[in-house]
């Protein structure tokens, strides 16, 4: 039996789509929100504040916002960074997959 067949019947799938999902749509909100205020020459979100939202299951909001408002996807050490949270992402989903 694999990872999804085990997953689809218990509410732990569920729940960690709907913690990407969260985490996706506040990561979305903080991209604009920094592209905004440095279009406007305030004060910005810290890059770190950033990567702690894609760290915390934002990162595909986080993958979406950098194509849709084109921010912080030229920046190569930002998306070191990004990808390297990505990789840790997938690496624990792996993980779980082989226990299961």
């Amino acid at each position: 039996m694999n990872l999804w067949s085990q997953l689809r019947d218990t509410p732990v799938l569920a729940w960690a789509l709907a913690a990407y999902a969260l985490m996706s749509a506040i990561t979305v909100i903080a991209y604009a929100v920094d592209k905004r205020a440095a279009r406007a020459g305030r004060p910005r979100i810290a890059e770190a504040t950033l990567h702690a939202l894609e760290l915390l299951g934002g990162w595909p909001g986080a993958l979406v916002a950098q194509q849709l408002l084109r921010h912080k996807n030229a920046k190569v050490s930002y998306q070191l960074v990004f990808w390297l949270v990505v990789a840790i992402h997938v690496a624990a989903w792996v993980v779980l997959a082989q226990r299961a």
